[in-house]
């Protein structure tokens, strides 16, 4: 076999306006579900700047806290739902979804989204998770961080149904990323 080089890799973006996006791509419920609650925020760059052109992706546990297994994901009707979504930034680096409160997972874990970043200048796709949590909230992962670390994976209470979650990609407050094998 030939010796063959090492390439540079390939960015993950940005194509995502051409390739990703579907219609409600962004709504787990449609807003005007009674249960709908607002998740949003901005993707942040290294030097506090938006980023235009990145897609986040959730998922999350139904109400009743099973892991939802509804197929039609890409096919939004309305009323079922699927627990995954998938939102773009706008110019200003902001998402948004409409969804549900996520439930508690297993032996009392802190509800929470598990989220994917996709942007320009990444090698691969970023994981992180952003909390629901109180202060009663036991979750082995959270309370293995330090605070300040905790504090970049949970969500900010913006209006009564409306939550805050910023993804700093580096530097001062960069988010908690997980690495999955």
């Amino acid at each position: 076999m030939a010796d063959l080089s090492r390439t540079p890799g390939q960015t993950v973006g940005p194509f995502f306006g051409y390739a990703l996006p579907f219609s409600s791509d962004s709504e787990l419920v449609a807003p005007s579900h009674p249960d709908a609650i607002r998740l949003h925020g901005h993707v942040i760059d290294g030097a506090g700047n938006g980023v235009p052109d990145a897609l986040i992706e959730i998922w999350q546990r139904g109400p009743d806290g099973a892991v939802v297994y509804q197929p039609g994901s890409m096919c939004r009707e309305g009323y079922s739902f699927t627990g995954w979504g998938r939102a773009a930034t706008d110019p200003d680096g902001h998402y948004s979804f409409s969804t549900i409160m996520p439930a508690a997972g297993p032996a009392g874990a802190a509800p929470m989204f598990a989220v994917c970043v996709f942007a320009r200048g990444l090698l691969d796709r970023l994981f992180t998770r952003a909390y629901v949590a109180t202060d009663d909230s036991r979750d082995a992962f959270l309370d293995s961080l330090e605070h300040e670390r905790r504090e970049t994976l949970i969500v900010r209470c913006d209006t009564d149904r409306s939550y805050i979650f910023d993804i700093v990609l580096q530097g001062a407050g960069e988010t908690v990323f997980l690495k999955y094998s």
